[in-house]
């Protein structure tokens, strides 16, 4: 069934339930390609931009819900998506629920099992981008869930960002996002402490980042022949950098003496040695690895 045919008998084609930052760039983007859209916010004020570009307001979620048969939420966090969505449970019924509130793969499962039970179809959804990369196909956008909604839903979808879909375990996009802001918070985490380290030495931030990020750039083109080694499960392949040449000590104890946190690094350290002292210390550095995985 087309989306047009599905919104015949509603007021708009989709409805946004949260006009924050990112609520609103979506709701705008969808303004922008000629789709109709009802809009709702817990505080007042926000929807006028909106409703000056043509969305519709409404006053209740319940109203709100009535309105589309999308609704997409994109509040603050998984309480507030039970909180707001709970009361409105009837009015969503069959309806598809898009939740891009950021949430947890169980938290995403949690609300995954009570569309079900209340008759909902629901699409999890997982922005990588941030506001103002919205509408371009730089950005990406993970789903999982209902691919019956995904695939009908997707013409929509695409005006926001490159979609990917992940499979109908709705915690599967929520996993992927996590995990990549992951590496994207500990790399940064990363530059903090290096900045902090020769800060001692008088060295701006500015200046350390102009070294640091044409470093980073090459090293995460060592990210492929990880995966491989990680993949095939063999540690001891030829040409891997040793877990004991690996030894982080000495960058420990230079930042100790320069008065820094070492706690960064001290983990990294720590996750190491435990693969050493487990008698690894000849295999290859991307062993760590073993130390992180659930089955660890």
């Amino acid at each position: 069934m087309s989306e047009s045919n599905r919104n015949s008998t509603h007021l708009t084609d989709v409805t946004m339930l949260g006009l924050g930052a990112m609520g609103s760039a979506l709701a705008a983007a969808l303004l922008d390609a000629g789709r109709s859209v009802t809009v709702w916010n817990r505080t007042p004020g926000r929807a006028s931009d909106l409703v000056d570009r043509g969305a519709e307001e409404a006053t209740s979620v319940s109203d709100a819900a009535l309105a589309s048969p999308v609704v997409i939420a994109c509040l603050i966090d998984h309480s507030s998506v039970v909180e707001t969505l709970g009361p409105a449970a009837a009015q969503l019924r069959g309806r598809t629920l898009l939740n891009v509130t950021t949430t947890t793969p169980t938290e995403s499962r949690e609300l995954a099992a009570w569309a079900a039970e209340n008759g909902v179809d629901y699409l999890d959804g997982a922005i990588m981008a941030i506001p103002a990369m919205i509408g371009s196909r730089a950005s990406q956008i993970f789903y999982s869930g209902s691919r019956a909604a995904y695939d009908v839903l997707l013409p929509t979808l695409d005006i926001w960002a490159t979609s990917e879909f992940h499979g109908e375990d709705a915690g599967r996009a929520s996993l992927v996002d996590l995990a990549m802001l992951s590496g994207m918070y500990q790399m940064f985490t990363g530059f903090f402490h290096g900045a902090a380290m020769v800060a001692s030495m008088g060295m701006s931030a500015a200046d350390f980042a102009a070294r640091q990020a044409p470093f980073l750039a090459a090293m995460t083109e060592g990210f492929d022949g990880y995966a491989k080694v990680i993949d095939g499960g063999d540690y001891t392949v030829a040409g891997q950098q040793s877990l004991e040449f690996s030894d982080l000590t000495h960058i420990v104890r230079a930042s100790e003496e320069e008065g820094v946190d070492a706690t960064p690094i001290a983990m990294v350290q720590a996750l190491i040695g435990g693969q050493i002292a487990a008698g690894y210390g000849s295999e290859g550095l991307a062993r760590v690895y073993e130390s992180l995985r659930a089955d660890g």
